[in-house]
């Protein structure tokens, strides 16, 4: 729980912990760890609670030394001319206030285009469902059989340092770069998607149960690419954008990230 009393789920602490332990404080044990969290994070937290996230997740000092079979590939400067050259990754938490937990949606965005290619939604929130909405993606998208493979971009959270995950990224050909900790604008496409849902979809509705903010939610996301007007599209939404861009209708771009 945060100072001024609102939720924070567990998922949350642990991608500020994996951030944490990505920077400079990755020699801090728990209780130190702890200190970071009440202090950047304003959470009322103990040093228990802490410890246990950290177990959970392999990051308590003694496992954080054992060496990654997939070091970080750290996120370059890129020009994006086209659709399919930049994905970017990142999740969503949602509160239910009849059911007093939280939702999770993990979201993956064209930075070009600027459409949800995919998502997950649910309960729970794991590197094995990051890695199901890459291997839909490049399907919806006819990217496996493609030789240049879209570049993904996530931050450091748990879900993206998985295992699970970074096989994925192995097997499907495809590069993962992750952004320095503390530079959230190194992903500001998905970043930019999450203000919005959270402005738009999130903060007009309180959810009564899991099956109302799943259709809402959901149909807000067909909206979103379907229908809604973005400015750096021509006023066109993401979809209208996409088959104008194939069709030659509008002049290219050049997105610098």
């Amino acid at each position: 729980m945060s100072k001024d009393g609102q939720p924070v789920s567990d998922e949350q602490i642990k991608e500020w912990l994996s951030e944490l332990i990505a920077d400079e404080e990755s020699a801090y044990g728990y209780r130190k760890l702890t200190v970071c969290l009440r202090r950047d994070h304003q959470l009322v937290i103990n040093k228990k609670k802490v410890y246990r996230l950290l177990k959970e997740e392999e990051l308590l000092q003694p496992q954080r030394q054992k060496k990654r079979k997939h070091p970080r590939k750290l996120a370059n400067n890129r020009e994006i001319t086209a659709p399919n050259q930049l994905w970017e990754m990142d999740v969503k938490y949602g509160f239910i206030v009849g059911e007093q937990r939280f939702f999770f949606l993990m979201s993956l965005i064209d930075v070009y285009d600027r459409a949800i290619v995919d998502y997950h939604f649910g309960l729970t929130c794991e590197g094995k469902h990051a890695a199901q909405i890459l291997q839909r993606a490049l399907w919806k998208r006819q990217q496996f059989n493609c030789d240049d493979r879209p570049v993904i971009r996530t931050d450091n959270g748990p879900q993206f340092i998985s295992h699970a995950f970074e096989e994925a990224c192995q097997h499907f050909q495809t590069v993962h770069e992750r952004i320095p900790p503390k530079t959230p604008n190194k992903n500001a496409h998905i970043e930019s998607f999450h203000s919005v849902l959270e402005k738009e979809c999130l903060q007009r509705n309180e959810f009564q149960s899991y099956q109302e903010a799943y259709e809402i939610v959901t149909n807000y996301l067909l909206f979103y690419n379907q229908r809604r007007i973005h400015g750096s599209l021509y006023d066109l939404s993401p979809v209208e954008f996409g088959k104008a861009f194939a069709l030659q209708l509008i002049t290219p771009f050049v997105v610098k990230v």
